[in-house]
């Protein structure tokens, strides 16, 4: 498969997960109201456990699911949650018996990530 094919089959997977996590976003709020972020915690749990399934049903088909896991994993699930990836990578660190590493990466994940959030709310509010 070429590189273009490969770019193709992100892209539509990508462009279908961020219009399902969009979708589910608007859905969640009426339904859920938004004092919680009850969107971004149903596309993290949902993306979660389907990045696993796809990624553990492609490995099994070997070079024949190639095209189905960047459509899918990277793409489908990329777009619609990277938590999904986050959490795929703290699933291989743990089943390498990596445990000081998965606390390093879970602790530095998420408060580097809200640190760069904070930081980027403050760098863009000084400017506009």
């Amino acid at each position: 498969m070429s590189f273009v094919q490969q770019t193709l089959l992100v892209a539509l997977g990508g462009g279908t997960g961020a219009a399902l996590r969009f979708g589910v976003g608007v859905w969640a709020a009426r339904a859920l109201g938004t004092v919680f972020p009850w969107g971004t915690l149903i596309v993290n749990v949902i993306g979660s456990f389907l990045i696993a399934c796809v990624v553990e049903y492609t490995l099994v088909r070997g070079e024949a699911g190639q095209g189905l896991r960047l459509l899918l994993a990277t793409g489908l699930l990329g777009g619609f949650t990277t938590f999904s990836a986050f959490s795929l990578d703290t699933m291989a660190l743990v089943e390498r018996d990596e445990l000081g590493l998965v606390f390093t990466y879970v602790a530095a994940s998420v408060a580097l990530s809200i640190g760069a959030c904070a930081a980027g709310l403050f760098v863009s509010r000084s400017v506009l």
